[in-house]
């Protein structure tokens, strides 16, 4: 047994060509892909016209992204703001009909949420 686990009927090649996160994060660009969205989204809450109390409070997490949190040390990154808040982040999207967003958002779940 060569300890790389493949579904019935793939090949070692297939396999290295779709990352599984159930296997290893090994080619998922997580971080990456969730720093992206995150200029996507800022796109959107940076407009006056299109936010609101709720996301002017995002922002200030998203200004604390890299930064310790006082509380223990604890300290938050964009993967973890999609996965904790993807339902309010895909509202947005969907309303403004931000297709690519939405790709990334889906792929970003699929891989790494």
């Amino acid at each position: 047994m060569t300890g790389i686990s493949t579904h019935e009927g793939d090949t070692p090649m297939q396999q290295s060509r779709k990352p599984d996160r159930y296997v290893s994060f090994v080619d998922i660009e997580g971080d990456k892909n969730a720093r992206e969205l995150m200029a996507m989204l800022r796109r959107h809450i940076d407009d006056p016209l299109k936010s609101n109390r709720y996301w002017e409070l995002f922002k200030e997490k998203l200004d604390r992204v890299g930064k310790p949190v006082e509380e223990g040390g604890r300290c938050m990154d964009e993967l973890y703001l999609v996965h904790a808040y993807i339902n309010n982040i895909r509202e947005l999207f969907e309303q403004y009909e931000d297709q690519p967003a939405l790709t990334l958002l889906d792929r970003i779940e699929a891989e790494s949420c």
